[in-house]
């Protein structure tokens, strides 16, 4: 009798050709570019910490708006405690979700759902595709490539005022004198 091969194990298998970790970032990636834009996939580190460790954190998509798409099928807590970290670390950051299910539960017998989650965190999501609307918005004040060229774990030495400058520049602003 011939092996049965799921669907699923096709999709990753193609998706890994292409350079993707999964099927739903080999989607969102063709999503990207049918939209008309660059497609720029996992080239941003952004450094983070969990208490006394260093870590790194590679972003699955950036817009050219600037915000960042994380595509995701599973969510475990060891990832939803990383955003929670970056997103401390980096409140810069436009971090947005794709769920491949936004209604799965967080982990069995939870009652939380990945959209419960994100609501509860103020994090923005959607379910298997990237909503239109996320190309056309105007991103971050700080383009995440600019702020990320602090270099490797650049935040520990950061001055909190240079965010605030730059968006005000970026914004057409000027800096109180003082």
């Amino acid at each position: 009798m011939a092996r049965v091969i799921p669907d699923w194990v096709r999709k990753r298998s193609a998706a890994r050709r292409a350079g993707y970790r999964s099927g739903l970032e080999d989607d969102l990636g063709k999503e990207i570019v049918a939209a008309g834009h660059p497609l720029v996939y996992e080239e941003h580190k952004v450094p983070y910490l969990v208490p006394e460790k260093r870590h790194l954190y590679t972003p699955d998509f950036l817009l050219a708006n600037g915000i960042l798409v994380e595509g995701k099928g599973i969510f475990d807590a060891t990832d939803r405690a990383k955003h929670l970290f970056v997103r401390e670390q980096y409140p810069e950051l436009d971090i947005r979700f794709v769920f491949s299910s936004a209604r799965a539960k967080i982990g069995p017998g939870s009652k939380t759902t990945l959209a419960d989650w994100c609501e509860k965190y103020g994090f923005k999501y959607a379910h298997k595709h990237i909503p239109p609307e996320w190309f056309r918005e105007k991103g971050p004040a700080i383009h995440p490539s600019i702020l990320l060229k602090e270099g490797p774990y650049g935040y520990l030495k950061r001055d909190p005022n240079i965010a605030k400058t730059e968006a005000l520049r970026r914004a057409g602003l000027k800096a109180p004198a003082k």
